[in-house]
């Protein structure tokens, strides 16, 4: 299996997709400007108690305050306090943490009341996105995640992933780790850490305590909070960490400054592939060129189709996502109902693995597939359900199938479900049912040139619309493009785009910015 990541930076969003053997498996966008984001790190206040729930509010900077449960103030909370105490004591001079003492650990059955108090700075770190009507979810357990070495202040612990099989492999780097570590910090060595030499684990550790040390530099110089300490790394960056894999062929981006980054982080991590890491300068927008867009207008949306007629029905809803197998129109199996029911079921089970990793759906999910009457092909079943999920990296559970038909899955939910809205909306009318004729749609677009050319002294930019409108204005000896381009200059380009509606336009400068053209007489 081959797998290429696609990344397409837009002036408002950045977009990841994954694709295995050309297929899109795992697809996530973020706005520019997002934050909130798994892993950032704030300094800030307890704004109020909830002694019923053992938690508290804490504010963030959020519209809504985040959420801090008891247990997730961490056993080494105890000396988490003192230190943020010592460091507040004195505003010149920062307190190294190999300085600090370790106190006894939180017991595990205390009160919130008992340990916070309103108004007490804590240092928090973000492991749950804000949700629906929910407010980010918090933790005091501070982490920084590397490749092979996760950073974990506060504790001397050693721990090695269970995935590492060889009792040798694991004393060798748990010994590694225990001669190169500083003081007053834990380390988790993560499963890709096998076979690693020193220096390469070395030079990982440094660049997590050197986070560790700006974050609290941050937190001591803070004047106002909440103040953000440490900000995760890009998510292009952060999705690569958790996925990069031997088996990348390529990784496509159509951002110099973002593959500048990209291309530096797989040199620190894997040298040998920083040549997989490829700036795209097609004139084809890069979702396009790679068959993308395609696949994600006919991926997403209530009703997604797979083999031979058969189709998955996908609801969410507030507390979970509800997913309705059904046969469509397809060719019934000569072998019987029960046969046939067999066979949409395992290909409802290969299409929903790869949904809930697309979509990122987390929580519980209940999938009603097709009722069968043999328990040897419930288990089969069940059987393809677990290995097709043996690929996705968030932890999951799954259950036999229930007396009425029903599986029931529950997936790691950190961040709300990706949804992309597939509809298009008729951008010339936006949805009121009477639109312009689409023959003056041509007219339009001249008009738009010529005031970017005449009026506004743009003479060079690109122009994307509908790939079928692009077709007609490059049709013929002496086309619609020509004929511009001889009237406005050679500066005038046109791009067919599988993302815009029919009648839909966007101007482009150089520089790859979007140039508003939209008018309230274009509706």
């Amino acid at each position: 299996m081959t797998c290429e990541v696609i990344v397409d930076v837009q002036p408002k969003k950045i977009a990841i997709a994954l694709t295995e053997d050309k297929r899109l498996v795992e697809y996530q966008e973020e706005l520019q400007q997002a934050s909130f984001n798994v892993g950032n790190i704030y300094f800030a206040r307890v704004r109020k108690l909830m002694p019923g729930l053992n938690a508290c509010f804490v504010n963030v900077g959020h519209e809504r305050d985040a959420f801090l449960h008891y247990q997730d103030l961490g056993p080494q909370f105890t000396s988490f306090a003192k230190y943020l105490k010592q460091v507040g004591s004195d505003k010149r001079n920062l307190f190294p943490i190999t300085k600090a003492s370790i106190q006894p650990d939180l017991p595990k059955e205390g009160s919130v009341q008992g340990t916070l108090t309103v108004g007490q700075e804590l240092l928090v770190q973000i492991v749950k996105e804000p949700i629906s009507t929910k407010g980010p979810r918090l933790t005091c357990e501070i982490t920084f995640p590397g490749r092979f070495l996760v950073l974990v202040p506060f504790t001397d612990k050693v721990s090695v992933s269970s995935k590492i099989k060889s009792s040798a492999e694991r004393a060798r780097l748990k010994q590694i780790i225990q001669s190169i570590k500083p003081k007053n910090f834990g380390v988790i060595v993560r499963t890709v850490a096998e076979g690693k030499r020193v220096q390469e684990l070395d030079t990982e550790l440094m660049v997590l305590v050197k986070r560790w040390d700006e974050a609290i530099a941050r937190a001591h110089k803070a004047k106002d909070l909440p103040a953000l300490c440490y900000e995760e790394t890009s998510r292009t960056v952060a999705l690569l960490r958790d996925l990069f894999n031997p088996t990348y062929e390529n990784i496509y981006i159509n951002d110099a400054r973002i593959f500048a980054e990209v291309r530096d982080y797989v040199k620190l991590i894997a040298p040998e592939m920083h040549d997989t890491v490829k700036l795209y300068k097609g004139t084809l927008p890069i979702f396009d060129n790679f068959d993308v867009t395609r696949q994600i207008k006919t991926s997403f949306g209530k009703t997604v189709s797979y083999k031979h007629g058969a189709y998955l029905v996908i609801e969410h809803t507030e507390a979970l996502h509800v997913v309705d197998v059904n046969s469509g129109n397809r060719t019934r199996n000569a072998e019987g109902q029960e046969a046939n029911a067999l066979e949409v079921n395992l290909g409802a089970a290969d299409e929903l693995a790869r949904q809930l990793r697309l979509r990122d759906m987390g929580g519980i999910i209940v999938v009603d597939f097709i009722d069968m009457a043999l328990a040897e092909d419930r288990q089969k079943l069940y059987e393809r359900m677990c290995e097709n999920m043996k690929r996705d990296r968030a932890r999951h559970n799954i259950l036999p199938l229930s007396k009425f038909g029903l599986m029931q899955i529950t997936r790691q939910r950190v961040r709300p479900v990706t949804e992309v809205n597939v509809d298009e909306t008729c951008p010339t009318c936006g949805g009121k049912g009477t639109i312009k004729s689409s023959f003056l749609f041509t007219d339009v677009l001249e008009q738009k040139i010529e005031q970017l050319v005449n009026q506004l002294n743009i003479r060079t930019f690109t122009m994307h619309v509908h790939p079928y409108v692009a077709a007609y204005i490059n049709q013929g000896f002496i086309s619609l493009k020509r004929r511009w381009q001889m009237k406005y200059g050679f500066g005038v380009r046109v791009i067919p785009n599988q993302r815009l509606a029919f009648l839909q336009y966007e101007f482009y400068a150089p520089n790859g910015e979007e140039i508003d053209m939209k008018a309230s007489a274009d509706l």
